[in-house]
């Protein structure tokens, strides 16, 4: 029997606790407060604009506790609605100034009011609710005399009577003075469900309300609507934010009862639920069960997003608040963990859909952003950097420290300390304290290895006098030293990455030909046909990713394969900026990969990394967008020796085998060409008869 993980019977609060409410006759809106003071509710329903905070002039009242108190506002015995109360209190802050001759003479201190006796403080006190979906601002008007003047201390309290939310629902609410002298109050209210209230028989809209129970069997959660048969309702799961309007996710109108399933991967903290009963200004019945379930917040964390908007500015996308904070690390090559940068730049406080800056000069693929929870925990590292300025690259982070007298010196930033140098490069970070730079690691060579490179000098001296001494020796052990490097080089083989539009299935039978004859050279050819179920599994977009950015790091070349399909596909992003849907299926790559490759191209990083090609009789060089003609562009299989030297390492030599190697590959890949060109049952150039046979037409 499977172990339920939470059983969560509703009743909107955190506990069924029944409530005896105060009724309120009439539907007017009031104000009262403490004696001596005098209220006037001047408007109840204006514009919230809190502004900021400006200095007192003088003594003034500003809000310093905030009291709700829930109450029933009732046409007659059985016609209430609930209803939320809310007790302002208010304190004296600011001295008045003494008149020039009391500062002269010495005049009375003992006490607190030394202005005329009539004078009196006056406040205008601000209340703003939100409760989904209605959103509603208060004005009240407040006079203290000044004989109750006591500064520092609270003069008495306004109440507020009163705002009328949906039951179950969440009422925020917020005080401040106009203008606004102080922060403001914030507040929070859980408002109870029918089950909660003794006077449920009171409120109509209790009568018919759908009871939901929420309750889970194993990884399934169930959400059980007990209501009766043929009675329709209306049921919808949103994501409840702290700022802005709630993110609706699911909606269904249903005829009851209902048992609605949902997978525990969509549970998140904020994830809410709402039932209804369809029948005109009924009731809204709000829960959000997940709020402390270990799962859900588990599930935050891993949907949870950090994405790159300019060079300084980045954002964190979730679907719910997270209490978190985050600060840069500098990865290296190869290295583990990200290490913090020094002198150590602070930790920012983490807003969802906020955007954050650092003070950056300059990105660099190696700068992280990791983020660590409240309870300093890392939840999420990503080097958003990498994606628009390449792979991780061997650089050294330096540090530039200043003293007095504006003495700077320069020191490479290890795990183990800092190792002094005399040079520098482009700043990535820079203030008062110090600086930041980012230099290739061929630039520098640290003191300790100066004993290792005079040892090997010493022992490359001696070999060449060894081999001057046996020279016809040294000429025949040159030469298998020759061949053993160039069959290791050939052993390993450059990485290819092939791209292409999955226009048709013989196209792709036609690009597998093509592939595995590059296997043959060798290359070490990776393409989608291949990887179906590592495409399956991670999809399009995160397999190109990785197998572009593994190609790069390691040298190799992508090959774009242009087809007529792939050049439709090229000019829509570059019109648009995205792809348009089209019949391609799951596995084509070639539609992910355009908002990676089209940066490399507009940024001017495809040279050296990039090369095109195209079949002979299936589209012409000229067609392929102009943008991506900066690098080679190949016919095959007239062009296959050119082709076949621009996927060897740079610095390789022309090998005298290039031309045998473009034959094996013409070989291999013509009887697909026939296939493709000339399907069976169709006749071969040469073979047909009437017009147009012999003719290639």
């Amino acid at each position: 029997m499977p172990v339920p993980w939470f059983l969560l019977s509703l009743a909107l609060g955190r506990s069924p606790v029944v409530l005896s409410l105060e009724r309120l006759v009439g539907p007017q809106d009031a104000t009262h407060c403490s004696p001596g003071l005098s209220c006037h509710l001047w408007d109840s329903d204006i514009l919230c604009l809190p502004g900021d905070i400006v200095p007192a002039p003088g003594p003034v009242l500003a809000p310093t506790h905030l009291q709700t108190e829930l109450v029933l506002r009732c046409q007659k015995e059985t016609d209430c609605d609930l209803c939320l109360r809310v007790a302002v209190h208010l304190a004296v802050h600011g001295h008045w100034e003494e008149p020039e001759d009391e500062k002269k003479f010495g005049g009375a201190a003992d006490s607190g009011v030394e202005e005329p006796r009539n004078a009196s403080l006056q406040a205008q006190v601000v209340l703003s609710f939100q409760a989904y979906p209605t959103a509603r601002c208060v004005l009240l008007e407040v006079q203290v005399p000044a004989a109750l003047v006591q500064f520092g201390q609270s003069v008495g309290s306004v109440v507020y009577d009163c705002f009328e939310a949906a039951l179950g629902s969440e009422v925020r609410i917020w005080s401040y003075t106009q203008p606004r002298y102080e922060k403001e109050l914030n507040h929070t209210q859980q408002l109870p469900d029918c089950r909660g209230l003794e006077v449920r028989n009171s409120i109509p809209s209790c009568w018919a309300l759908p009871w939901l129970n929420v309750s889970a069997d194993g990884d399934n959660v169930h959400l059980v609507l007990n209501v009766s048969e043929e009675q329709h309702f209306g049921l919808s799961l949103y994501w409840n934010q702290v700022q802005g309007p709630p993110k609706p996710r699911w909606h269904k109108n249903l005829t009851g009862p209902q048992i609605i399933t949902l997978n525990h991967t969509d549970l998140v903290p904020c994830l809410c639920i709402q039932v209804w009963p369809l029948e005109p200004d009924s009731v809204r019945t709000n829960i959000c069960p997940f709020r402390e379930d270990p799962r859900a917040h588990r599930n935050l964390w891993q949907a949870a997003r950090l994405r790159l908007l300019t060079l300084q500015s980045w954002l964190l996308d979730a679907p719910c608040s997270l209490p978190a904070e985050a600060a840069l690390c500098w990865r290296a090559l190869g290295g583990d963990p990200c290490q913090p940068l020094v002198p150590p730049l602070s930790w920012e406080n983490v807003t969802v859909d906020k955007v954050l800056e650092f003070p950056l000069l300059k990105g660099h693929p190696n700068l992280c952003v990791q983020q660590v929870n409240s309870s300093e925990k890392l939840q999420l590292q990503e080097c958003l950097w990498a994606d628009s300025l390449g792979p991780l690259k061997d650089d050294v982070l330096l540090l530039e420290t200043r003293g007095p007298q504006d003495n700077r010196s320069l020191c490479a930033l290890e795990p183990s300390g800092c190792t002094s140098l005399p040079s520098r490069a482009s700043t990535l970070w820079d203030d008062d304290l110090g600086a930041l730079w980012a230099c290739p690691m061929d630039k520098y060579i640290h003191k300790r290895w100066a004993l290792v490179w005079l040892a090997c000098l010493l022992f490359a001296a001696a070999l060449s006098l060894i081999l001057l001494l046996k020279k016809d020796h040294a000429k025949g052990w040159l030469r298998l030293l020759k061949q053993d490097v160039r069959s290791g080089a050939a052993a390993r083989g450059r990485a290819a990455l092939l791209l292409y539009s999955a226009d048709d299935s013989g196209f792709e039978r036609l690009v597998g030909a093509l592939a595995s004859a590059l296997c043959q050279l060798p290359l070490r050819v990776a393409v989608d046909l291949w990887s179906r179920r590592e495409l399956s599994a991670q999809g399009p977009v995160a397999w190109f990713h990785a197998q572009r950015r593994q190609t790069l790091q390691e040298g190799g070349v992508v090959v774009l394969l242009f087809s007529p399909g792939a050049v439709a596909l090229c000019s829509e992003w570059l019109q648009d900026g995205v792809s348009g849907p089209g019949a391609h299926g799951p596995h084509d790559a070639f539609r992910a990969s355009l908002s990676c490759v089209l940066p490399d191209f507009l940024q001017g990083r495809a040279p050296g990394s990039y090369v095109g090609a195209c079949f002979d009789r299936l589209l012409h060089p000229d067609a392929v967008p102009a943008l991506f003609r900066t690098v080679p562009v190949f016919t095959l299989p007239s062009q296959l020796p050119d082709f076949l030297g621009a996927l060897q390492q740079p610095r390789a030599p022309r090998s005298g085998r290039l031309q045998e190697r473009a034959e094996q590959v013409s070989r291999a890949l013509q009887p697909a060409l026939d296939c493709y060109f000339h399907p069976p049952g169709t006749p071969a150039p040469g073979r047909g008869v009437g017009p147009g046979a012999g003719d290639g037409t």
